[in-house]
């Protein structure tokens, strides 16, 4: 593609930031925070018509994530009426892959080696292309000449229920609470969620459970991770801050952890079993279980690639010192420079754009 070619990129939602192609470089933006607030969102908005401004940019191509209600999603689809141009929506995963994809391999020129690579995205929320929400992903990308010819997602998390949909990210023991039911009968999931909900309370949600009434399924790393934070004691009920019971589960890990070997069926991660696990070893260290439920994921997904000679991995839980650990001492790259969560976002839709649509 002509490197004239101007392109803006606005990145996702909860940790904004937008990258501009000019001239065969991109420029990566700070990051704002959460766009739902709306005074971080102004700023963000402001700056980005100031910096085309600045810089005489007229963009071409307007990208945003694939998710339909962000915010930078509404917007850029004005951005491309105002600016007369094509508005092209990049799905959350791919544009984490290829972010860390684009650092390790792009030159000046910024046309991309060609190499077919295996791309590992974990986070807590992404849009599928399923309409199902994702977060833990594994892709292989095939390169053809200097163009990206095939995508195929070929492994991703079990799929486990939220129950109450968003709900189920503000308060984990939902997530508790339905993989949990995959388990035990109702009143045996009971007694590890009692301190958060009244039994009442519980009656009600597992119903909702059962009925499959305002349910998402999703293969979210960060709900699986979020839940075992709970289920071990190290996390309340309420999420003060983004990826809050994951740190805290981090932060209270104890090596060695226990061996056990991650269930693959397939192409896909089975997390029940983890979860069978810690219930039956709760009388045990649960420093040493919190270790084992993250080496568990990163052993699993290093399972389904298959030893791949090129693999990335990339998103919020890449940021995770445990699981990014474990994956690069399998020779697995993971970004050094570029944001790993949503900060380098907008980065990664503009270098999966260039490699979609690079030509000779």
């Amino acid at each position: 593609m002509a490197t004239s070619m101007s392109i803006l990129a606005l990145g996702a939602e909860s940790a904004g930031n937008f990258s501009v192609f000019k001239n065969g470089k991109i420029y990566l933006s700070k990051d704002y925070g959460d766009l739902l607030n709306d005074k971080n969102f102004q700023k963000f908005k402001t700056d980005i018509l100031n910096y085309l401004k600045k810089n005489k940019i007229k963009p071409k191509i307007i990208l945003t994530d694939l998710h339909p209600f962000y915010k930078t999603t509404d917007w850029g689809k004005e951005l491309a009426k105002k600016f007369k141009v094509k508005h092209i929506q990049i799905q959350h995963h791919l544009a984490h892959i290829f972010s860390v994809y684009g650092e390790k391999t792009m030159i000046e020129n910024c046309k991309l080696k060609i190499e077919n690579f295996i791309g590992i995205a974990c986070d807590g929320t992404g849009y599928g292309l399923d309409g199902k929400i994702w977060g833990g992903e594994i892709f292989k990308i095939k390169m053809q000449k200097s163009k990206c010819k095939i995508i195929e997602r070929i492994g991703h998390l079990e799929n486990q229920t939220m129950l109450g949909g968003e709900l189920a990210i503000r308060e984990p023991a939902r997530m508790v609470i339905s993989i949990l039911s995959k388990l035990l009968p109702k009143e045996k999931v009971y007694p590890f969620i009692k301190k958060f909900y009244t039994k009442n309370e519980f009656e009600i949600l597992h119903n909702q459970l059962k009925q499959n009434f305002n349910c998402q399924e999703t293969s979210s790393t960060g709900r699986i991770l979020d839940a075992v934070s709970v289920l071990l004691g190290f996390a309340k009920n309420q999420r003060k801050y983004k990826h809050e019971p994951i740190d805290s589960l981090e932060k209270n890990s104890t090596l060695p952890y226990r061996d056990i070997k991650p269930k693959v069926t397939g192409y896909e991660l089975l997390t029940t079993p983890l979860f069978e696990y810690l219930i039956k070893n709760l009388s045990k260290d649960k420093k040493r279980l919190a270790a084992t439920s993250q080496i568990y994921i990163a052993q699993g997904l290093y399972k389904i690639i298959k030893k791949s000679p090129i693999t990335y991995f990339a998103g919020g839980i890449a940021n995770n010192k445990i699981i990014s650990a474990y994956l690069q001492s399998k020779g697995i790259f993971v970004s050094q420079k570029v944001p790993r969560g949503d900060a380098g976002i907008s980065f990664g839709q503009i270098v999966y754009y260039i490699s979609t649509n690079s030509r000779d």
